[in-house]
């Protein structure tokens, strides 16, 4: 599975580029406010394992009115290394790795 380069950010952690998207539109589950927004992440060169991370904010374009707070580079970089350290080899075909960017948040925070 391939991210589509259309709408997507390229991101350098750690001398590694990464290629992340935020979907466009919401699954019904997020525009109700059900589920949070997702992230999904892969190596920029090759067809490796991608990594699908939940932020803490809801989609912006979801239907209830809930805040609409930006996924920012620093949180991006955070819930990757955190992926990384919980065992996701991105540039190994596998199936899609999943995370949460609950604690990664917090440590894009400290110094």
């Amino acid at each position: 599975m391939a991210l589509t380069k259309k709408g997507s950010r390229l991101i350098t952690v750690d001398g590694v580029v990464y290629r992340w998207r935020v979907r466009g539109r919401p699954t019904y589950a997020q525009a109700l406010g059900e589920r949070p927004l997702a992230v999904a992440v892969e190596q920029a060169e090759g067809n490796g394992s991608v990594l699908l991370a939940s932020m803490p904010q809801d989609h912006p374009s979801n239907w209830i009115g809930g805040p609409s707070i930006p996924v920012l580079p620093s949180q991006v970089a955070a819930v990757i290394r955190k992926a990384l350290s919980e065992g996701w080899r991105p540039s190994q075909p596998a199936t899609v790795f999943r995370t949460t960017a609950a604690d990664a948040s917090q440590e894009s925070s400290t110094p």
